[in-house]
Order: structure tokens, then C-alpha cells, then sequence
């Protein structure tokens, strides 16, 4: 038997909305807003210069079947690059290939389409997804 944790109707009705947007569940909305809640942000934004132009990244992560995942998005390409974890290294067109990859090596057997847009949350402390920065400049 599972621990529960008991909240009112309005709260539940909030994280069961959360889990259907996310396609995920009940409990992993919780368990996310626990760890986003409990681990201290790293630094979320890198600029850097390199051959005279500025690069910027704004530093995302994904907690994904128990594991995090640290990438870098690019602002001005969309791009994201992964940073930790057994995809360290690759680089994605979009947030949203991102996304599939992740899912699709730590659940092979699911359905990996996932909106990139609202599977990275933003590696600052917010909690926030990386869609609350897209179309800033």
C-alpha cells in the first residue's frame, strides 16, 4: 500500500489538470513540485562570446522516470543541448525532439510525443516550463 497525502478538491482538481496537460500522472506532478521545491538552482543562464557574436543559453531540466536530465536552450536557435545524463552530449532541433529522446530512452515502450515546450522546466529555481520564455528575445 502507498503512502497517501490528503488535499482538498480544488487542489487535487489542479494537479489532475496538471498531470492531463503534461500527459503524465497525478503523482509525478506532486513528486515533481517536491523536487523542484527541494533542489537548489544552478546557474540558468549562460552568455558567452565567440567569434564576436553572443551566444545565449538559458540552462532547463527534466525530472523523467526518476532521473534528471540538464540541458542548455539555445534562444536563438530553439535548440537544446543535453548536458548530464546517458544523452549528455547530443543536440536537438527543437525542445520537443528533446523531449522524445529523453522519454524514449527511459520508457521505450510508450508513446515518446511530448510538447518540449511544456516537458523542460527552466533550471532557475522557478519551477517554471521553458514555454514562459519562448518567445521572449
Amino acid at each position: 500500500m502507498s503512502p497517501t497525502i490528503d488535499v482538498d478538491e480544488q487542489t487535487y482538481g489542479a494537479i489532475e489538470f496538471a498531470a492531463r496537460m503534461g500527459n503524465t500522472t497525478a503523482g509525478e506532478v506532486v513528486a515533481r513540485l517536491v523536487r523542484t521545491a527541494s533542489v537548489p538552482p544552478s546557474v540558468p543562464a549562460v552568455t558567452s562570446e565567440e567569434g564576436g557574436e553572443t551566444e545565449r543559453k538559458v540552462g532547463v531540466y527534466v525530472d523523467y522516470e526518476g532521473h534528471r536530465t540538464r540541458g542548455g536552450y539555445d534562444r536563438d536557435t530553439k535548440r537544446i543541448d543535453i548536458t548530464s545524463g546517458p544523452l549528455a552530449g547530443q543536440s536537438f532541433k527543437t525542445p520537443t525532439g528533446a523531449a522524445r529522446a529523453v522519454v524514449a530512452h527511459y520508457k521505450p515502450d510508450v508513446n515518446p510525443n511530448r510538447n518540449g515546450w511544456s516537458f523542460w522546466l527552466l533550471d532557475d529555481g522557478s519551477g517554471a516550463f521553458l514555454q514562459t520564455i519562448r518567445h521572449s528575445a
